[in-house]
């Protein structure tokens, strides 16, 4: 049989229908995944995979550059992100599969694309995990502290660090939340539902207490440092939102996708963005800004109280958060990998799911030990800065989906609508686009490494194994013209 050249294959699309019909999704059965999750199991999985290290590695730094206008710094922050959310909520209930942005991409702009942005997510989701794991590890060494404990040096941390061979915590934190998703994703979704309201319960905890401290005179000049204290602070804090997109990857096991996926969407963006300000606000009330340049929120919590033992609350809410971050984004790595498979673009085993516990076991045992040996003992460097270009091509490619899906398919069914259109997604593109260009030359030398792989792994293999692009040129006319 012969393939379309290169660059026709490129630009070949899927259609909804097919995708919708090789999911399964019409019925359950074998082979499927099962539609368990609710509306405010997708919303937790949203609110899982975004709320914790941003607010809590992030905040503090940045108080003495934004000064007493912090909390304008967060919600400025949420701006770009939101605008990216709306975008996502408008092709979550029309394309309602489990790929997210990777599907997104290749039912309106084609395989090319489609497999950059899948690429951008192996990175995004799988380097995030392993990076947020070994921030837990750090978190468990302070717990330890407090109680006079420590692990051996050589498993505390990875061999980038002084006497460290083996990060231990980062490790095993990957492995339980790998289990769990094996065991099937109603009882992880539950779980992590309970992660998630200790995490913010842990967090609106913190603002309580800090609130019993709070004087309104250490907000006096929070407009002085404006620019670019407030906006500096902001471009910071925005990588605090990145995980909103993380229920997307949940189309498939949503018990109503078109309805419930939008909602949960922009329900977690809402939550994420309310918690965030009111810690913000709670932490300057509590202290002036200057405080914060050699001290964070646990100081807080312990000077206001004088009970130490705050800082224990604190620090075991801070492993809750990154627990839940790891599932939930290792979650979302195996759902995109598994549609990657079906396309023909990754190997098959990835997408290969077990008929008693529904979900795609084999991938997610691969990806669950791969990432955890990574945990462990890679010194992720450069690499995880790079993920950040990689979400904000995402976000971009989303935006633009957007309007190529409204102009070519208007009158496809939408549960939601983005506003303003095509104001809004536009102005989300525009908004990725300019954050990518502030990040450093390191950082995009990284990201090129990373797409030069991709590149070889896609000609090598997935040029080859394509699905949509092994159709005679009459059957794929004929699937759009169905379409």
């Amino acid at each position: 049989m012969t393939r379309p050249s290169l660059a026709a294959q490129l630009l070949r699309r899927r259609t909804i229908g097919m995708l919708v019909a090789e999911a399964g999704t019409s019925s359950e059965g074998p082979g499927t995944l099962g539609r368990h999750l609710s509306m405010i199991q997708l919303a937790m999985i949203s609110v899982g995979a975004t709320l914790g290290t941003g607010i809590l590695a992030l905040l503090a730094e940045q108080i003495p550059h934004a000064g007493p206008g912090i909390w304008m710094s967060v919600l400025l922050a949420a701006i770009p992100a939101l605008l990216s959310a709306l975008s996502y909520a408008e092709m979550a209930g029309a394309v309602p599969v489990s790929g997210s942005s990777y599907s997104y991409a290749y039912v309106t702009l084609g395989e090319g694309v489609a497999w950059v942005v899948g690429w951008c997510l192996v990175l995004e989701y799988g380097v995030s995990v392993a990076a947020v794991a070994a921030g837990a590890g750090q978190y468990v060494d302070e717990t330890l502290a407090i109680f006079d404990l420590s692990l051996p040096t050589a498993i505390a941390s990875d061999p980038s660090a002084e006497g460290g061979v083996f990060n231990l915590s980062a490790f095993l934190l990957v492995i339980l939340a790998m289990v769990l998703l094996l065991r099937g994703v109603r009882e992880a979704a539950w779980i992590n539902t309970v992660l998630v309201l200790l995490k913010i319960v842990v967090l609106l905890f913190f603002a309580a207490v800090a609130f019993t401290a709070f004087r309104i005179d250490h907000f006096s000049g929070m407009f002085d440092t404006f620019f670019p204290g407030v906006t500096g602070a902001a471009a910071v804090l925005f990588f605090s939102y990145i995980g909103f997109d993380a229920a997307s990857t949940a189309g498939e096991e949503a018990r109503n996708p078109t309805r419930d996926l939008p909602r949960a969407i922009l329900l977690g963006m809402g939550l994420v963005t309310v918690i965030y300000v009111v810690v913000a606000v709670a932490a300057i009330g509590a202290r002036e800004a200057s405080w914060f340049r050699e001290n964070g929120l646990v100081t807080v919590l312990a000077e206001v109280t004088g009970q130490p033992w705050f800082g224990v609350v604190f620090s075991l809410g801070a492993l809750i958060a990154f627990a839940s971050i790891v599932l939930t984004v290792l979650y979302g790595q195996t759902r995109i990998l598994l549609t990657m498979s079906r396309d023909g673009l990754v190997p098959r085993v990835l997408g290969r799911i077990s008929p008693r516990t529904q979900t795609p076991v084999v991938g997610t045992l691969i990806v669950g030990i791969v990432i955890a040996v990574a945990a462990g003992v890679v010194p992720l460097g450069e690499l995880a800065n790079a993920t950040s270009i990689g979400t904000f091509a995402a976000f971009t490619v989303v935006n633009i989906a957007v309007i190529v899906l409204r102009y070519r398919r208007p009158e496809l069914p939408r549960t939601y609508r983005v506003p303003l259109f095509p104001v809004i997604p536009v102005l989300g593109a525009l908004t990725c686009l300019a954050l990518m260009s502030q990040l450093s030359a390191s950082t995009w030398i990284a990201f090129a490494c990373w797409m030069v792989v991709g590149a070889v792994i896609y000609l090598g293999y997935g040029r080859r194994h394509s699905r949509v692009g092994a159709l005679a040129e009459a059957k794929y006319r004929a699937a759009l013209v169905e379409a």
